[in-house]
């Protein structure tokens, strides 16, 4: 099942606001390098149409990506779209990352010129989906979220989102201004933050283990028999897997590839019963996943990742008015960016 022709992608409503996205989205931000080399704008431009020629809708990109390469290069592509189909998710608040050092900034002023920055680099009169892309503890919520409130009102962003956020942080944000999207981590590697994010929102972070490649493997070859009998590869497996979550799960899997961009498209053609997530589940149990360190040569976003590491997808899963949105990391052996 590697071709993505011939798939309906359907349109799914993220919290309660009115927010309505594709069913699977696209990650912007291997366009302008993360863990590879940036395409060219031509190239990468291509990438972006003809996600949207396929019915791919949604797109999202952030300051820091490039940094800020990544916003120009949707701007461009945006100015061959129609701007009433799109719906583009951004984020700020990252001032500045060395990795692994990250200085964040939440206050009101901040938040003003990122957002006007970003839509300048944008071209458009408004953002979709603005997210706090890690919360700023030296700034009361309240006042990055009043600040944030204000360009709703100004109809400069449509719906606010936070990354990173604590659920008491989340209720707090939420008293202020309704939040349609938290964004996470969760994938079928990173899934034991599944209570704790259904339960009580609860955000967590990744636990690298380092040394762990042979139980990783052993792990994959069992995703990689699951495949086989549905007729699909792992890494649509594994994204079949996130779509069946919960009917407003939004996957936004990024790659600089055609090919792949059509394998997740393909994705929605996996047919998933019950017993089969079960089963897909059961095959990666929490307690053996060891995700392998590979981030201690990233440096600023443009170091190059090995291959093992697969940005896979992230989801928005609707939750009490809002929705999460999920940034999980996924280790494949034989998928390329």
């Amino acid at each position: 099942m590697a071709e993505g022709d011939k798939v309906q992608i359907p349109m799914t409503k993220l919290g309660n606001q009115g927010l309505e996205v594709s069913k699977l989205g696209f990650g912007c931000m291997g366009l302008t390098g993360a863990y590879n080399s940036p395409l060219s704008d031509e190239d990468g431009i291509s990438v972006i149409n003809y996600a949207f020629n396929k019915g791919i809708t949604f797109f999202d990109t952030a300051d820091v990506y490039g940094p800020h390469s990544n916003e120009i290069l949707l701007g461009k592509a945006l100015k061959h779209l129609p701007r009433e189909k799109i719906q583009i998710a951004t984020k700020f608040g990252i001032q500045r990352l060395q990795f692994p050092h990250m200085e964040v900034n939440g206050s009101p002023e901040y938040v003003r010129s990122c957002c006007e920055a970003s839509l300048k680099r944008l071209g458009v009169e408004y953002i979709d989906l603005y997210y706090q892309h890690r919360i700023d503890t030296k700034i009361p919520i309240e006042e990055t979220i009043g600040e944030l409130k204000k360009l709703v009102e100004e109809g400069k962003v449509k719906y606010i989102g936070l990354s990173e956020a604590s659920p008491s942080t989340i209720r707090r944000a939420h008293a202020i201004h309704p939040i349609t999207a938290v964004q996470m981590e969760w994938s079928l590697w990173t899934r034991d933050i599944e209570e704790e994010i259904i339960l009580t929102l609860q955000a967590m972070h990744p636990r690298f283990q380092g040394d762990n490649l042979d139980r990783n493997k052993t792990i994959y070859s069992r995703i990689e028999s699951l495949a086989t009998k549905h007729q699909c590869s792992p890494a649509q497996l594994a994204l079949a897997w996130v779509l069946k979550q919960g009917d407003d799960v939004v996957p936004i899997p990024g790659t600089t590839k055609i090919k792949n961009l059509d394998n997740n498209i393909g994705s929605l053609k996996v047919k998933l019963t019950e017993e089969d997530l079960k089963d897909i589940s059961d095959a990666v149990p929490i307690e053996e996943v060891a995700v392998i360190e590979c981030f201690q040569n990233m440096d600023h976003l443009h170091g190059s990742l090995p291959t093992l590491l697969q940005r896979i997808d992230c989801l928005c899963l609707h939750f009490h008015g809002c929705s999460l949105c999920i940034m999980p990391y996924f280790c494949y052996w034989k998928r390329q960016i």
